[in-house]
């Protein structure tokens, strides 16, 4: 036997793990194991603190001794250092910015976009959200390749696809491919405007209105020109430098990319 044998209080049970204290800062984002409620602080309400889901939702929560999770492992939420300045941290898509969460596992579900630059001010606005919530997006390369692409993806329960297509209007060839789209697992939204870029509010870019394109120049080219862009390669980067969050965006964008997540995330019934 070894000497360090005989140190040891062999009728002591097992040694329990420390169960750390963490701060409850307004943002700090943890978990409810009991519920399975997970939310950002926000604030505290009667000894309890109030927790909010990126859906808005709010429930208030007993600080219990190794009451919740984070990043899976119990921890026990305790206030604020008194006098602190509490300040509620917004990532650029307007929800409660999420601290001390890793980003989860990437999902089955996945989001489409049409372009590199659609994926581009996607992650620029919404980047926070999708790693948070452990979606992928990928540009298509064209909305004309959807319907080989969802075949060949194989949708699902829990396998599920949401589509952002541009000039999504009426009569508009976008909305002929979309039309032929049947599959409860997929859900297209998309925005009225001929590029991405327009999505972007002229007073952001610092323009006082997007060109009217003449019919048969594309549109980015024809845009570089009139506004001395040069390449559209340094059109875009001045259009993406010009995006600090939703509030450069507009309303039909967003509001599309915001169902989009809902419903790549949302769990499915049955």
């Amino acid at each position: 036997m070894r000497s360090q044998d005989y140190d040891r209080d062999v009728l002591a049970g097992p040694k329990r793990r420390e169960v750390a204290e963490v701060a409850a800062e307004p943002g700090l984002v943890v978990e409810d194991p009991a519920s399975g409620f997970c939310g950002a602080v926000v604030r505290f309400e009667h000894g309890r603190v109030v927790l909010e889901d990126r859906h808005g939702r709010e429930r208030l929560f007993p600080l219990r001794p190794a009451g919740f999770l984070l990043e899976g492992r119990p921890v026990t939420l305790v206030r604020p250092v008194a006098g602190r300045v509490a300040t509620r941290a917004v990532s650029a898509s307007g929800s409660v910015a999420v601290r001390g969460l890793r980003a989860r596992t990437a999902r089955d579900s996945r989001i489409w976009v049409e372009g590199l630059h659609d994926a581009e001010l996607v992650e620029r606005v919404w980047g926070h959200d999708l790693r948070v919530e452990g979606v992928v997006v990928e540009p298509l390369d064209g909305v004309d390749v959807l319907a080989g692409r969802i075949a060949a993806f194989g949708t699902g329960p829990g396998r599920r696809l949401g589509v952002l297509v541009d000039h999504l209007v009426a009569g508009s060839k976008e909305s002929r491919l979309v039309a032929d789209v049947h599959d409860e697992h997929v859900l297209v939204t998309g925005h009225p405007y001929v590029d991405v870029w327009q999505a972007v509010k002229p007073s952001s870019v610092g323009i006082a209105a997007w060109p009217v394109v003449p019919r048969g120049v594309p549109w980015k080219e024809g845009v570089c020109e009139a506004l001395g862009w040069g390449e559209t390669y340094q059109g875009w980067q001045r259009v993406l430098a010009a995006v600090r969050g939703f509030r450069d965006l507009e309303t039909p964008l967003i509001g599309a990319v915001e169902r989009l997540i809902d419903f790549v995330t949302e769990p499915e019934s049955g």
